[in-house]
Order: structure tokens, then sequence, then C-alpha cells
């Protein structure tokens, strides 16, 4: 699925909503984005940014490859409609692809050259959420390459050996480089002379129903309360240990956790009786199960896969008017808990502590009022419309420098 910067000119607390830069006029080229996860996994930053972009022009995301298990098809490309006329482009790939990498790139970069042709895809902007998509857009032209990096994907588990050295490439390649937060802006702003940090925001609107009255969910509507809940992906960054640590200790509150399990062993996962695992859930879902929760959880381990993180569930949480407890992640230290409108919590002492506050926290007029404040200044409409800013911007900066070039030459004066 990052915060107030001085340089960035972010916004504190305790200031008022600002109207968002609005996007210079001007027919916007169609968006080609490469990503490593599927669209139709989990709901986070690149589904609130691109549909988005859609809302203006093309876009179309290219996921990774589908191999097949036999050699009995040819390399083609399956395209998928999603939300707002978003198009999720996937090549298929026959089996005997799948250990060389480098015909494996060579044949998707011909079918989606061939499919650039096909839907005149002829002046684009490239959008890489991942390096290694290089290998099979290499040969490509666009008008101006972004890359949005939202997390450290080297530090994730399984991460391919060559990920550094692409990285490095795609620096070299990239006009804009765009974070998911703080922490990792200050890495990547040493390897790149024009990156912008943009932490993760919310759809205030949509947490919002959390607030108001909902039915509760059939799975969830059998568990006492408290409850305190977690959602998001479940894998290496979850601190399961902590988890269970919690459970021991507090078996007079229900930990309610939603998310897919993914590389990770499902049974290395604690299995007190007040532990309840509820799968993964539709975006649309999320309110009504945060509005059953008494308080909202960030339990990430402090580990190499956490170091960059910034949670967008954080804001969610808030929107959704539930008090927050978090482990000591920077990008949610800053600003929310340097704000206290996060608690942090280290241990499972302090972590059990944390959750005993923040079960009175709803009483607590005066964070609710702080709270809605600082979220009044973010949202993923305002992070949009400074990137569109910004994008626009660099493109005509690159149309207006070939013909500052030509009218300087002194053939100019000859024409």
């Amino acid at each position: 699925m990052s915060l107030n910067d001085p340089a960035q000119g972010a916004l504190s607390a305790t200031s008022s909503p600002v109207s968002a830069p609005q996007p210079t006029a001007g027919l916007f080229p169609d968006l080609v984005c490469f990503a490593h996860l599927h669209w139709d996994f989990v709901w986070q930053r690149p589904q609130h940014l691109l549909t988005r972009f859609a809302q203006q022009g093309r876009v179309f995301y290219v996921e990774d490859a589908f191999y097949h298990a036999d050699d009995l098809i040819e390399a083609h490309i399956e395209v998928k409609p999603r939300q707002e006329g978003v198009q999720v482009l996937v090549v298929h790939l026959p089996a005997r692809l799948r250990n060389n990498e480098a015909a494996a790139d060579q044949a998707q970069e011909e079918v989606l050259q061939q499919y650039f042709q096909q839907e005149n895809i002829s002046r684009y902007i490239f959008w890489y959420y991942t390096p290694m998509a290089l290998g099979k857009s290499s040969q490509f032209q666009p008008v101006l390459t972004v890359y949005d990096c939202m997390d450290e994907l080297a530090a994730f588990k399984f991460a391919p050996p060559a990920l550094r050295e692409r990285e490095q490439e795609l620096f070299k390649r990239a006009d804009l480089v765009f974070t998911g937060g703080y922490t990792i802006y200050e890495s990547k702003r040493e390897q790149h002379a024009d990156a912008h940090p943009f932490p993760s925001s919310i759809d205030k609107d949509h947490f919002g129903q959390a607030r108001q009255t909902m039915p509760d969910p059939a799975d969830q509507a059998g568990i006492a309360h408290p409850r305190i809940g977690f959602f998001g992906v479940v894998d290496e960054r979850l601190d399961i240990e902590l988890l269970g640590q919690l459970a021991e200790a507090h078996p007079e509150w229900q930990f309610v956790i939603i998310g897919p399990v993914v590389k990770i062993d499902a049974a290395t996962l604690p299995r007190q009786q007040n532990i309840h695992y509820l799968g993964g859930k539709n975006y649309q879902e999320l309110p009504a199960y945060l509005h059953g929760w008494d308080v909202a959880t960030l339990l990430f381990a402090d580990n190499e896969s956490t170091k960059f993180i910034s949670p967008t569930k954080t804001p969610e949480y808030l929107a959704a008017g539930r008090p927050v407890v978090s482990t000591p992640i920077r990008d949610v230290v800053r600003p929310y808990g340097d704000l206290n409108l996060v608690q942090i919590a280290a241990t499972a002492d302090e972590f059990g502590s944390a959750i005993a506050r923040a079960l009175e926290q709803t009483k607590d007029a005066d964070w609710r009022r702080r709270t809605d404040d600082y979220l009044a200044t973010i949202s993923w409409d305002l992070t949009w419309q400074q990137m569109t800013a910004l994008m626009k911007d660099r493109l005509q900066a690159k149309t207006a420098a070939p013909s500052t070039a030509a009218a300087s030459s002194p053939l100019a004066s000859l024409a």
C-alpha cells in the first residue's frame, strides 16, 4: 500500500486546508504503468493515483507476465478493463520462457510494441513501480519517465538480486522520482536530483463512513468487544510475535486481523482463541469492519522491510474515527506520533498500555478535533494534482528545450 518536510513545503497539523494546484491545461499523454502488484490484489497507492489519472487520459497498467504450465500457447496479451477505464495488461508466456529472463523480457516487449501500434499509443508517459520492468520496456521512447518509489523493494522477502542495479538504471532514465514517504525520500533524493515526497494519503469520504452507523459484517458480528483491529497484507512486515504476546497477555481483548497471508507460512501465525483471521476484504467493505473496532493498530515488526514504509492505513484508520496504536515506524512517528494523534509503543507491555489508553480516546474531543484538522490537509486528490502539475511542468520544459536549442543554433539565422 510519509509526512511533513520543510523542503517540500508540506502542511503542519495546525495548517488550514489548502486549495490543491490545478493541473495545467492541455491534452495529457497516455500513461503506461509498470507494476509488480496485481491490480486486483489490494486497493492501495497505485489504484488511488491511476484511477485519478484515468479521468483525464488513457491509463494502461502492465502487470508481471503470466506463465502457462506448458508450451502450447504463443506469447499474447490479455486486456482487462477496470475502474475509471484503466486497462490492465497481462502478457501470457509459454512455460519454456520461465527460466530465461532475457527471452521472456524480449517476448513481452514485442507483444507490448504490437499492442501500442494497435491502440495508437504513440505519445506516452512511463510510470514505474518496479525497476525490474526495465527489461521489457527499454526500447520504447516515452515523452516522460516517472519512478513512483512507494517501497524499498530490495528489502522485501524474495526480492530479485538484480533489483538494486536496475534501480540505478531507472534513476538515470527517470525525469521525476516520487516517493511513498519521507524516510524513503531522504534516501532517494541522494540518488536523483528531481525527487519529491508524496506520503500516503486518504479518501476521507470513503473511510469516514465508519463514523456513521453501519451493520457489522457477518464474520465479525459474533466477535466480542473490545475489538483491536488490523487490516493490510499479512506478510514479513507484521510482527506476529507481538500479536501473540498481546493476545496472551490480554485475553479480554479480541484481535481482528484482516488481509491476505502472503510470503509467510500461515502455520506460523499465533492461534490464540482471541485472534480472529478474517482473510482479505474488498476495499469497499473496510469501513464496515472499522466501524466495529474499538482500536486500530499498526502491528509492524522492526526489520529491513519496514524501515522505509509509510503505511496508508494510518490516515485511513484516523479518518474512520478509530484511535490508533503503532510500533515506532518512522513515517508514523513523524508526524502522527509527534503530534500526539497516534500512540507509539515499542514493546508488548507498552503496546498493551497504549491500547488501554486508546480504548478511552474516543471520548477525547480535543484529540478528535486535532486529528480532523490534520486530515483536512491531505487527500489523494491533492496528491494527484500536485503530481500532475510537476509532470506537466517537466513535459513543457522538455518540449521547449529542443525549440530553444534550434533557435540558438548558428544555422537558425540562415533559415
